[in-house]
């Protein structure tokens, strides 16, 4: 993913055809001027912009360059940020106080309460718009993309002109290169054809998105109530991020923040084609989501815009990982599988997770054997998961950390499947209460001793690991 710092510088959907007249057949990486300016009919947005204005031409631009590390870390002294509030916040009720607010309120608000800390998600399609409205609010403001190393070049060259025009650098996070190639290697170029795209997505997508976020406090996201009916209609416009870690690490420690949640598609293009900003020139192709090359598609008139996204796979299962706590818990395991097919058991044949070479696998039986040794020759951290669990998934990078960080140290790492038929045993004889359960067995003692925190990343983990082995 890419950060960026720049510097000051609801309704129902309509229908597909609108969007594609209205686009035209140009290439013009500039959107058209048609259409009106819908958002400015709201009364309270015109006096937001008076002032947003006032402070947009009192702000000097910066030009610190960003340093292209793994993280998305604060970029130069010289940035004067507000300063984050501490303590915790209700961010529920802040979302019904926000329901009604335009994409530009929210925009501010969020880059008011996060300053330095918060980052806007770039994916080269419409949330251009995102950008645009950073940019009015006259904040200091960063903007990160992932580069997946299978995106188009049209992409590529949105990317260019998108820095360009708001004189932004674009931090891009790119995937893990040994990963890739483990990858290719293994099931060749287009596997997810064949088994879904969530593990090619894991690889390129999630795994550098999560590293970005550890740097943040706080994103922001192009996601509409309307792109996907299945998993996005019900998302608020600001949220505690139910899957992925913040800097403080931990579920929680992570605001997740929706600006056009309630904005319908063709007003997003309304406001593009009016501030006359770089689009990608796929859209005037019939492209309207915009992803991979190999997983996108154009879409006919009447389509949903979705339809262009692993066109292959079930209609419900049109989530790449990003945004995997839109699916609901008691749905997870049908719909990450790209098929949506299930196991007799009720376990979902999802690709699995944990696959580090310092993480051993146990079965059942390997297990059983764990717990009956009361004189181990090492002790041992045994993960319980499910793949499917989006709680597992976000620790996945953190525990194969450890397991790294660890090897040679004499404690071995583990890994045990604890869903559909093992859930009754890890259940009753290994305390399992929710996935993922945590557990060290010392080494002089058949007792396993439950991780009790919810944070899960590598420093808390090792902390636990040292103060009992």
């Amino acid at each position: 993913m890419a950060l960026a710092v720049t510097t000051t510088s609801s309704s129902s959907t309509a229908p597909s055809t609108s969007f594609f007249s209205r686009l035209g057949s140009s290439s013009d990486v500039k959107a058209p001027q048609t259409g009106s300016f819908r958002f400015l009919d709201r009364p309270h947005v015109s006096s937001v912009l008076v002032n947003l204005t006032q402070r947009c031409s009192s702000v000097r631009p910066l030009n610190a360059q960003p340093q292209r590390n793994d993280s998305i870390v604060p970029l130069a002294a010289t940035i004067v940020a507000p300063e984050v509030e501490k303590g915790q916040e209700d961010f529920e009720q802040l979302a019904k106080d926000l329901e009604n607010a335009s994409p530009l309120e929210i925009m501010d608000k969020a880059l008011e309460k996060f300053g330095n800390d918060i980052a806007i998600a770039f994916s080269g399609a419409e949330d251009v718009a995102l950008i645009e409205y950073a940019h009015l609010t006259g904040r200091p403001y960063r903007v990160f993309s992932l580069d997946t190393g299978r995106l188009n070049p049209e992409t590529y060259r949105l990317f260019d002109a998108v820095e360009k025009h708001y004189g932004i650098h674009i931090e891009y996070m790119f995937p893990d290169a040994v990963e890739v190639q483990a990858l290719v290697r293994t099931k060749g170029l287009f596997s997810f054809y064949e088994d879904g795209h969530q593990e090619c997505c894991r690889v390129r997508k999630v795994r550098p998105l999560r590293r970005a976020l550890k740097g943040l406090r706080a994103w922001i996201t192009g996601q509409r109530k309307d792109q996907s009916p299945g998993t996005r209609s019900e998302i608020p416009v600001v949220q505690v991020d139910p899957v992925f870690e913040g800097l403080d690490g931990g579920i929680g420690s992570l605001v997740k923040w929706n600006p056009v949640a309630n904005v319908n598609g063709l007003d997003v293009w309304n406001f593009l084609r009016t501030m006359d900003v770089p689009v990608n020139s796929l859209h005037s192709q019939g492209y309207v989501s915009i992803g991979c090359e190999p997983c996108t598609r154009p879409v006919l008139p009447g389509q949903h815009e979705r339809e262009g996204r692993w066109w292959w796979e079930d209609a419900k299962a049109k989530e790449c990982g990003l945004h995997k706590g839109n699916l609901k818990q008691e749905d997870t395991a049908a719909q990450l599988n790209g098929n949506g097919a299930t196991h007799s058991n009720g376990s979902a044949t999802v690709a699995d997770i944990f696959n580090s070479q310092n993480v051993i696998s146990l079965s059942r039986a390997g297990i059983e054997n764990l717990t009956k040794l009361e004189n181990r020759k090492e002790p041992w951290l045994v993960v319980l998961y499910a793949p499917w669990c989006r709680f597992c998934q976000a620790m996945e990078e953190s525990y194969d950390d450890l397991a790294e960080k660890l090897a040679g140290s004499g404690v071995k790492v583990a890994k045990f499947r604890a869903d559909g038929e093992q859930k009754e045993y890890a259940k009753s004889e290994l305390e399992l209460g929710s996935f993922p359960t945590i557990l060290f067995f010392p080494k002089h003692s058949s007792r396993p001793i439950k991780y009790p925190s919810e944070k899960r990343d590598v420093d808390s983990l090792t902390a636990f690991v040292n103060a009992l082995r």
